[in-house]
């Protein structure tokens, strides 16, 4: 049996054949990444209610990328740049990702989704990056990712897993600030950015800036998947 593992999703207003309305969607990447590596992926709407019993039916949790998050949940103000915020979205990831970690489900969270994991753990975020480094390089050109290097830290949880550099794709303009309780820098863009988290004392809790969705590199969801199914094992046992 395929380990199921929830894929957070958007609502947005969409338009397919003659419907124009608010849907819960998440772009396909994501579920052929999960599914690739041999888990089932389950799209989770946003919302607050249910946390429990959506985690009852999972082994693993991705947490998908999107929009900025809203600043007074880190006790900032909104910058000029931090735009389309979605705060009931926001409230409903920082529920099912703290009840997850209170589980030590395996949790995969990326761009958007390790702010939100920072934040979770109390940390804050920089809101606009462009600002302290001076270029665009993190999101040159809207809806198209840009690539760059990263040097992982070695002897990390991912570094194990992707090796000590690669060349990802992001499309992120807002960093970690001040990391979480518990969480571990283990990966920097060639400009210093920290692009990469994990909290070593999770089974699996790892958070990266960028969106290895997008890439040819399938190691994050293999990690996360065999996570999954480790946890599957786990539950089914303690069933019996």
């Amino acid at each position: 049996m395929r380990p199921i593992v929830g894929v957070t999703s958007y609502v947005e207003q969409a338009r397919f054949g003659a419907w124009d309305v608010p849907a819960a969607l998440i772009p396909l990447s994501y579920v052929q990444a999960v599914e690739r590596a041999g888990g089932r992926a389950l799209v989770v709407p946003p919302t607050e209610e249910g946390v429990e019993e959506t985690l009852d039916a999972l082994d693993g949790l991705l947490l998908s990328g999107g929009s900025d998050l809203d600043p007074s949940l880190y006790g900032a103000d909104a910058h000029p740049e931090t735009r389309q915020v979605r705060p009931e979205r926001d409230r409903a990831e920082l529920a099912l990702l703290r009840a997850a970690l209170a589980r030590d489900l395996p949790v995969l969270a990326v761009c958007r989704g390790s702010q939100v994991l920072n934040v979770a753990r109390g940390g804050n975020l920089v809101q606009h990056l462009p600002e302290t480094l001076g270029n665009e390089a993190h999101r040159e050109t809207p809806g198209v990712f840009s690539e760059h290097g990263v040097e992982v830290e070695p002897d990390s949880r991912l570094g194990g897993i992707v090796g000590a550099s690669v060349d990802v794709k992001s499309h992120h303009h807002q960093g970690y600030g001040e990391l979480g309780e518990g969480l571990r820098v283990v990966a920097r863009a060639e400009d210093g950015t920290i692009e990469a988290v994990e909290d070593p004392e999770r089974r699996f809790a790892i958070g990266v800036l960028w969106h290895p969705e997008a890439g040819e590199d399938a190691g994050l969801f293999d990690a996360l998947v065999a996570e999954a199914r480790e946890y599957q094992a786990s539950r089914t046992s303690r069933r019996r």
